[in-house]
């Protein structure tokens, strides 16, 4: 098996950060590149508690949004970019393979997808939850919020507590709704010890927005 030698290593990631910037860097959405950098610190941080393949945390965390389906035509041409880039830059097929594995399946999918199946796909996918629980996702939420023209609250709108993906992904909702579909449950939906840990200070921030949130518009406070 032919596996890639630390060096080697380091120009695949220094590509794959230059590949991600280049597609993600004018995003307006909230999965810009500095989510990327977010997330990739995250993912490296786990790895290191967790004991797992920090390169392979790497590359998947770096490339997972250039395939995510809401930037792309579908999700299979996102996935495709992302292959047709690793089939020319890493020569591993089975790490190839495993990065593919986390992008296809990492996403939230309004919790359809099914469990990760290695600890990499673990710890990727608790990086970009994390990203989505606290401070910096409350700003994102209304970010994307704003990049759908989606409304940041309407009291005729209620939280869908059942939904497909597809009514997820394209039906009538509002920002602050977007906490009680998904947000406000991605504590639960941490993978490792490590994720868990970071999630619990995190959700309770956001648990204390959304209800200064609710007493500000009713006038309250």
């Amino acid at each position: 098996m032919m596996t890639l030698e630390l060096n080697e290593q380091d120009k695949m990631i220094r590509a794959a950060e230059q590949f991600s910037r280049s597609v993600l860097e004018k995003d307006a959405s909230g999965h810009d590149w500095w989510h990327i950098h977010r997330v990739v610190q995250m993912a490296r941080r786990i790895a290191r508690e967790e004991g797992a393949d920090s390169f392979i945390c790497t590359i998947a965390a770096l490339l997972h949004d250039v395939a995510d389906e809401k930037l792309n035509p579908s999700k299979e041409a996102g996935l495709h970019k992302v292959l047709s880039w690793l089939e020319e830059h890493l020569p591993n097929e089975e790490q190839r393979a495993h990065v593919m594995d986390i992008i296809s399946n990492m996403s939230y999918n309004a919790g359809k997808n099914p469990p990760m199946r290695t600890l990499e796909g673990k710890i990727v996918q608790d990086a970009d939850r994390l990203d989505a629980i606290g401070a910096i996702s409350i700003a994102r939420a209304f970010v994307y919020a704003g990049w759908k023209g989606t409304p940041i609250h309407d009291p005729a709108i209620p939280p869908r507590s059942e939904m497909t993906a597809e009514e997820y992904r394209n039906g009538k909702s509002t920002a602050i709704n977007h906490f009680h579909e998904k947000l406000l449950k991605l504590k639960e939906l941490v993978n490792t010890d490590a994720a868990k840990r970071i999630a619990e200070e995190r959700h309770r921030y956001m648990e204390q927005y959304v209800e200064q949130f609710y007493e500000e518009w009713e006038g309250n406070r």
